[in-house]
């Protein structure tokens, strides 16, 4: 998808919320990789993935929703819970 912006054209980004759960993640780096639960996709955290959100750290089987950034890293991390899945249970 591409905007247009003062004539010049600018790739506009997209971006998908999805639930997952950590599967990874080192505190002493930041380094880290979310499951996506639909298709149990791997993805790493972006850099920066925890800046805005109430996390500092993270554990393992923690769930979460996130997006993608342009590179298909996880970021803009966030609470998960039953009820962000729509299960019956919530």
């Amino acid at each position: 998808m591409q905007k247009w912006i003062s004539g010049k054209s600018q790739k506009a980004s997209i971006f998908l919320v999805m639930q997952g759960v950590i599967k990874a993640y080192d505190p002493s780096t930041g380094d880290g990789v979310v499951i996506r639960d639909t298709d149990l996709s791997e993805y790493d955290l972006a850099v920066g993935a925890l800046d805005g959100s109430i996390f500092r750290m993270l554990r393992q089987g923690q769930r979460v929703v996130f997006s993608l950034d342009s590179a298909g890293r996880a970021t803009n991390l966030r609470l998960g819970s039953e009820r962000d899945m729509e299960t019956p249970g919530a």
